[in-house]
């Protein structure tokens, strides 16, 4: 991913260097800076840049464990390298410049930049991630604002990851002082002078009085749409959270649809999938997380362009169902199950589709691009703890068709036998026969035609959105 990509074509890209001095320059914007851990990179970048002394209230490196549970807490967790060890050191940094600074604070701009990363370890079994944050006002004398993000680093040396730390910790500061106008370039600014192959931004977290218009959510999306991640995901109250916070160590379950809108079918293959999930005996109920999947795929209006209101019409039917909701750029079901199973949990993990999604998946020109092709491809998915829950459907003359009626390429036939045989592929056990027969899309065109019997195929919760916001293209009028 080229870092030109993915600019606003009005800003000026300025190097590492002259961030730091401009924001050294600017005599209303002062602050400190607290790096624990692995990362003690970024005060240094704004001390060699020079005129630190106008920018640089303080700079604290507490590398040992104990002086850092001294200055800012123990962590309950044991975990050092969190997003509420961050915010720990935010609360008592910024803290300290009101508290001591008080002379200032008329015509100062404050701002408080923290840090904690962990970089790859010596034998490379362990990749480095961090958690960056700063706190700053936009105008003296005001309630700050905070940006948060997480960051996975893809460097093979430990030395490398320390540089690249120094330059997202500089562009941060650097954004939250001179982007401040504009969040989509506060985003895509922390890739300046970075590349795909250095780092991964895969959480951003921008909120305070001045950013009260930012959607969070949307700014996932956002993420993912240029590039610096694969995969956001955010709770059902839209709070943004890191993936590893969620998944790791968990059993995960994940449904993948358009959800435009979840109809009562989507309900009950979900509801069934998680009976039948979690009674597999290597899964413990409560160390599951159900996750409803959205594609980039499901949004685009044009091969460049997203519906980012269809996006948040999404979203918010969705979260009122309670379903914590990933948003990735994954076309194939085997990146997917890759992305968890690699970086995120070694427990089981379920994936939930519709028997005729069956028919892309054993299509193997899908997988022409693979040097193995479709067996590459199934090795990729079906790890040994992945296992596919399939629901059924409705034939032509109103049979219910599952696994032993779908017409599998006889080419393929073999694989999807053996993957039936050992227990890789499973019906649905149970089902409610009575929804069978409900599809998204005639739901979603009853509704633009002002059809009230749209109503009886999703759930209360979801009509009642529908209406109230008039999403999904519904409108008060009623065609008799």
């Amino acid at each position: 991913m080229s870092t030109a990509e993915n600019q606003t074509p009005e800003r000026e890209i300025l190097s590492t260097a002259r961030k730091a001095l401009r924001v050294n320059l600017d005599p209303a914007f002062y602050g400190s800076f607290a790096e624990i851990g692995a990362g003690q990179d970024v005060a240094n970048i704004f001390f060699e840049a020079g005129g630190a002394s106008q920018t640089v209230a303080k700079t604290m490196s507490a590398y040992d464990m104990a002086f850092s549970d001294s200055i800012y807490g123990v962590e309950a967790d044991g975990r050092y390298v969190s997003q509420s060890r961050v915010i720990k050191m935010l609360d008592h940094e910024y803290d300290l410049l009101e508290e001591r600074l008080p002379e200032r604070k008329k015509d100062t701009c404050f701002f408080a930049f923290a840090n904690t990363v962990a970089t790859i370890n010596f034998h490379k079994t362990r990749p480095g991630h961090g958690w960056l944050g700063c706190r700053f006002q936009c105008s003296p004398e005001t309630e700050p604002n905070e940006l948060v993000i997480h960051v996975r680093l893809k460097e093979p040396e430990k030395l490398l990851q320390h540089k690249t730390l120094g330059v997202v910790g500089t562009n941060l500061i650097y954004a939250c002082r001179f982007l401040r106008e504009d969040p989509l370039a506060i985003m895509l600014s922390l890739m300046d002078n970075l590349s795909w192959d250095k780092l991964e931004v895969d959480y951003f977290s921008l909120t305070g009085p001045d950013f009260e218009h930012v959607d969070n959510r949307l700014m996932s999306l956002k993420m993912v749409k240029h590039g610096l991640t694969d995969a956001t995901m955010f709770l059902p109250d839209g709070d943004m959270i890191q993936p590893a916070d969620l998944l790791y160590k968990k059993n995960v379950l994940v449904l993948r649809s358009r959800f435009k809108p979840i109809t009562l079918t989507g309900i009950d293959m979900l509801k069934n999938a998680i009976r039948d999930f979690t009674s597999e005996p290597d899964v413990n109920p409560d160390e599951t997380v159900v996750v409803s999947e959205l594609s980039l795929n499901h949004l685009r209006m044009t091969d460049r362009e997203i519906d980012e209101r269809d996006f948040l019409d999404r979203a918010d039917t969705l979260c009122a169902l309670g379903h914590t909701v990933m948003i990735s750029q994954f076309k194939e079901y085997h990146i997917l199950s890759k992305y968890i199973t690699r970086f995120y949990t070694r427990k089981k993990v379920g994936l939930v589709l519709g028997l005729p999604n069956l028919t892309g998946l054993f299509d193997e020109k899908v997988y022409d691009a693979l040097p193995g092709g479709i067996l590459e491809a199934m090795s990729r998915m079906f790890t040994n703890q992945v296992k596919m829950y399939v629901y059924p459907m409705l034939g032509e003359n109103g049979q219910i068709l599952k696994l032993k009626d779908f017409d599998c390429p006889e080419g393929v036939k073999p694989l999807f036998d053996y993957l039936i045989q050992n227990n890789k592929m499973a019906d649905i056990a149970n089902f409610n026969p009575d929804v069978l027969g409900i599809f998204a899309d005639d739901v979603l065109r009853m509704i633009h035609e002002g059809n009230p019997e749209w109503e009886k195929f999703v759930p209360v919760y979801v009509a009642n959105i529908i209406k109230e916001k008039h999403i999904f293209g519904y409108t008060d009028k009623v065609n008799n």
